[in-house]
């Protein structure tokens, strides 16, 4: 997948919760990530995620926090998406095994 596209449609995504975060600063937006095991095969989408969302004013740690969660398989993704769902993420993004 090409970094520049998927971080503009990050920034279409992203977006969303920029007038709530305006109204609520103290807000820390829990945001999960679902993605193929190993994390190693998803480094420059978890580079590109954590980079478009510094760009938003998302800052790890201070006003967002990542769970990331790794699937061995696709039945394992159902199980690891209801859990991302249990912890009321705010957003989920989920990646697939395909590259392009």
């Amino acid at each position: 997948m090409n970094r520049r596209a998927f971080i503009a449609g990050l920034a279409g995504a992203a977006t969303w919760p920029r007038h709530a975060h305006a109204q609520q600063s103290s807000k820390v937006w829990l945001i999960g990530f679902l993605g193929p095991a190993p994390a190693t095969a998803s480094a420059l989408r978890v580079e590109a995620l954590r980079t478009g969302l510094r760009e938003l004013g998302y800052v790890e740690g201070k006003n967002a926090v990542i769970e990331f969660r790794w699937a061995e398989g696709p039945a394992q993704m159902r199980e690891l998406a209801a859990e991302l769902v249990r912890l009321n993420a705010d957003v989920i993004f989920a990646t697939s095994s395909t590259s392009s």
